[in-house]
């Protein structure tokens, strides 16, 4: 049972992360949001969440490339909620161009909210699990974390490493009643993903439609993108006991895009 369980979700003003939100309240979870966003807009899903569902809902504000912020948002959270149980780091950004015309500050900045990120929750959130002898890291990876494509250097690099990180602390923690595990989505048409299309129709020479049929959706077999809904489902059963061997893995949700 997740009742009652805490967790931290970053990125979660939107896209999947909300999804994985509203998912995890559904079940009784209390959730400290984090992500960009109007103040007031912020305030009112938060307040929503909390009514729908009946939970505690917080939110912090906290920028994940600076890991001062980092280490408030895990403080708050363990003061708010008295202990964080499940971990989600979904928040990511991308950036689409050659490798030689990639500009380096959009190269690290993406290495640092995709990857680095990870390791400073993560660290923050690991003691307090081995106390209490029960916790769920779940990573939000990519298909990009098992294949490659062009163009997204790195993101591609990032989120392999993500896969490392996953695997790594998987083993170190495995001991403890905690599981650590990585989401690998292939395209699902969130904001991220809509801001893709028009950098990877520049970067090609193509149309926007061309980038969704020949690009984006030519890559998964179903032809059709994968849900937020689809996502969040699998994250709400890595958290709970029924996956409690699944730990180190990396969980394709894909479309049969990394079967090929």
């Amino acid at each position: 049972m997740l009742k009652d369980r805490n967790a931290v979700i970053t990125g979660s003003t939107s896209g999947i992360g909300l999804g994985i939100a509203e998912a995890f309240a559904g079940r009784g979870v209390n959730v400290m949001l984090n992500g960009f966003g109007e103040t007031a807009q912020v305030e009112a899903l938060r307040r929503r969440i909390a009514a729908e569902h009946g939970v505690r809902a917080e939110y912090h504000g906290a920028d994940l490339r600076r890991p001062d912020e980092i280490a408030d948002l895990m403080a708050q959270a363990e003061a708010c909620f008295g202990a964080v149980d499940i971990l989600v780091n979904n928040a990511g950004i991308q950036f689409v161009s050659p490798v030689e015309d990639f500009p380096p500050d959009k190269w690290c900045d993406i290495i640092e909210l995709n990857l680095v990120a990870l390791f400073h929750t993560i660290r923050h959130a690991v003691p307090g699990m081995k106390r209490r002898g029960w916790g769920r890291i779940i990573n939000m990876a990519s298909a990009h974390a098992l294949v490659a494509s062009p163009f997204k250097s790195a993101y591609v690099a990032a989120k392999h490493g993500v896969a490392g990180l996953t695997k790594t602390v998987a083993l170190e923690t495995a001991a403890f009643g905690i599981t650590c595990n990585a989401i690998c989505p292939g395209y699902v048409l969130t904001p991220l993903v809509q801001k893709q299309i028009p950098d990877t129709a520049r970067a090609r020479g193509i149309s926007e439609e061309a980038v969704v049929r020949d690009v984006l959706l030519a890559a998964q077999p179903t032809k059709q993108f994968v849900t937020v809904e689809q996502v969040a489902a699998l994250a709400v059963f890595l958290a709970g006991d029924e996956a409690a061997s699944i730990t180190g893995s990396l969980q394709a949700i894909d479309g049969g895009w990394t079967a090929q």
